[in-house]
């Protein structure tokens, strides 16, 4: 949806995807976690007191369980909004098809937007800094150009997270650097509420501080930790057919008030 002028208010919306909608990396101030979801809900109930909540994402889950698993849920929620993020980890994996994944995600977002709820989709972020993962920024690219279609097609929001350039800062990611930290989050939330025509304080835009530079040796010896501590084990994982999500459940499963 373009040019959104009117402050938007809903009373009810469900948030379907993978990790980065369950929040991972961004602790919750009494238990799990928050993430960008939670706060563009707390975004929403501030302007619409009453919202009613529900994250049905779970970590590690493929397009494919999103749409099996989630869009059916939130069909028969029947919110006023949704927001549906998916795709990332089919893309990690090899022989991964942008133009599949597309076809599959256009019809999910055409049967939600059939229950008369707004909308709101992300294109994939850039890898581009990210050892390993940049070899599939082709493919993300492509993937990313057919969401900015479906979103003009199916009358979508859309969150441009590839030309968030404040998010090629380091400090906007966890350790993993699969997952954003706390401050990205926020950023991702306030892009969110941006786009919804949600007033919030504080821009998404804003500079990150000033930081001392690090030295080429002192990035690879970081770039070597990384790989030990969390791409070996998430290769490991693959090898297995096992994800990080095959105990998890919904953390919100139904919608309730905040």
């Amino acid at each position: 949806m373009s040019d959104v002028t009117e402050v938007s208010t809903y009373t009810s919306y469900v948030a379907l995807g993978d990790s980065f909608t369950e929040g991972l990396e961004d602790p919750a101030p009494a238990a799990g976690y928050r993430g960008w979801a939670d706060r563009l809900a707390e975004h929403l109930a501030a302007e619409g007191p009453g919202l009613r909540y529900a994250n049905l994402a779970v970590r590690g889950r493929l397009l494919r369980q999103i749409v099996d698993e989630q869009v059916p849920r939130a069909v028969e929620l029947r919110p006023d909004l949704i927001t549906f993020a998916g795709g990332g980890n089919d893309l990690l994996r090899p022989g991964a098809d942008p133009d599949a994944l597309a076809a599959m995600f256009d019809a999910a977002v055409r049967r939600l937007r059939g229950t008369g709820a707004e909308v709101l989709i992300f294109t994939g972020f850039d890898p581009r800094d990210v050892p390993v993962l940049r070899r599939i920024r082709g493919k993300a690219a492509m993937f990313n150009l057919h969401l900015r279609s479906i979103a003009d097609r199916q009358d979508c929001h859309l969150v441009d997270l590839w030309s968030m350039r404040q998010l090629l800062d380091p400090r906007a990611w966890a350790q993993d650097r699969i997952h954003l930290s706390p401050e990205g989050h926020r950023r991702v939330a306030l892009a969110a509420c941006e786009a919804l025509a949600v007033p919030v304080t504080g821009d998404w835009r804003d500079p990150w501080p000033s930081a001392p530079p690090v030295d080429w040796l002192t990035s690879r010896r970081n770039d070597l930790q990384w790989a030990r501590a969390y791409l070996v084990p998430w290769i490991q994982r693959r090898l297995q057919g096992r994800s990080s999500g095959d105990e998890v459940a919904a953390k919100r499963p139904d919608l309730l008030p905040l």
